[in-house]
């Protein structure tokens, strides 16, 4: 019997999800929710977490995150960087932003705050990091001034780790937009290549979002 797997982003859905995300077998997200918010549920198996730089550094300053319907359903917690890959490709902080308290490293900080709220955290290998740049054709001479999104990482993943025959994975709530670093063109290559092959499928995708299967 095929199995139903939903990857959901934090960007914006075309309509309700809820019941079809939480109805789910498995659910992975990201980080925080934000555009879609109320409307893809709570069901949340693995919760995979950029540990560096700023976006972490915010979380660890809200208490209201870890006390987010997302992260409290959240069965399995991850965290994306490895602390060596954290220092040797991702950005560091000037000197003026360390004397403010800026890292790039926030991982044992992040370890303490989910272990506060009764979380476990599994870290990824480095080779999680370095294999999904490989696979994007990111050459280790860029590695430092262009990193893949935390979401293609996730996808990446899950799609290694299930069988065609065995799930039906459906993708909602990503754009392919944003900070100017990530490889957006050919993750939306490599995202139309799994579509066309048939690994997954997207749900919920507005219209003005150029990230249907016909765009990206």
């Amino acid at each position: 019997m095929t199995r139903r797997m939903v990857i959901v982003g934090n960007g914006p859905l075309a309509f309700d999800i809820c019941e079809r995300v939480d109805s789910a077998d498995y659910v992975l997200r990201f980080n925080e929710p934000k555009a879609s918010v109320g409307m893809s549920g709570v069901k949340t198996d693995l919760l995979l977490v950029n540990n560096s730089g700023k976006p972490m550094e915010r979380r660890l300053r809200n208490p209201d995150y870890v006390r987010s319907p997302i992260v409290k359903a959240a069965r399995e917690v991850a965290f994306a960087y490895h602390p060596d890959i954290i220092r040797s490709y991702l950005i560091s902080p000037t000197i003026l932003s360390r004397l403010k308290g800026r890292r790039a490293d926030w991982t044992f900080k992040a370890l303490e705050m989910f272990g506060r709220a009764g979380k476990e955290v599994r870290i990824m290998p480095p080779a999680f990091y370095t294999e999904g740049c490989d696979e994007l054709g990111i050459p280790e001479t860029a590695r430092r001034t262009v990193f893949p999104s935390t979401g293609y990482l996730g996808i990446r993943y899950l799609l290694q780790r299930t069988q065609q025959n065995d799930w039906s994975i459906e993708v909602c709530g990503f754009t392919w937009k944003g900070w100017k670093r990530h490889a957006w063109g050919d993750e939306r290559a490599w995202i139309r290549e799994k579509v066309a092959a048939g690994r997954i499928t997207m749900l919920a995708v507005p219209d003005d979002v150029s990230d249907t299967p016909e765009h990206i």
